[in-house]
């Protein structure tokens, strides 16, 4: 499954329409609100991420412009503490991308980060939480 997560920023005059509703209706996407600050004075923000197939986010995406949402990715990035991993493969079993797994014969986890999409759920499921994630801004604007 294709993840990206954004930054979505609401002009005041359509904070009430019910635009995240018809990503889900129209685009056949899932989403998860990571963060938002909504004031039906001001402007919104949302921190979404957006789940589908690559298309459909894609065309969720044009969408919001098209709706005058200005949306930035936000581009995640997952990050392993090699002295603290002690290979219990934990974080395998949860991986959707394949970015993360057992190597064999040797049993070792491996990490490959061009794999990952940065979704973090592999974050939580580490028991000695080798596994970190950092967010950042991107420059440019993606679809």
């Amino acid at each position: 499954m294709y993840t990206r997560i954004y930054v979505l920023r609401f002009p005041q005059e359509i904070i009430d329409q019910p635009i995240i509703c018809h990503l889900v209706k129209r685009f056949d996407v899932e989403f998860n609100i990571l963060q938002a600050a909504i004031d039906l004075r001001e402007e919104g923000m949302m921190v979404i991420e957006l789940m589908g197939h690559e298309e459909n986010v894609g065309r969720a995406v044009s969408y919001l412009r098209e709706q005058q949402v200005s949306v930035d990715r936000l581009a995640a990035s997952i990050r392993r503490d090699e002295d603290r991993c002690f290979q219990c493969g934990a974080c395998t079993g949860i991986c959707p991308t394949g970015a993360l797994g057992i190597e064999r014969p040797a049993m070792a986890v491996r990490f490959d980060p061009e794999l990952c999409t940065g979704c973090g759920l592999c974050v939580p499921v580490c028991p000695v939480r080798a596994m970190e994630v950092s967010l950042r801004r991107t420059m440019q604007r993606f679809g």
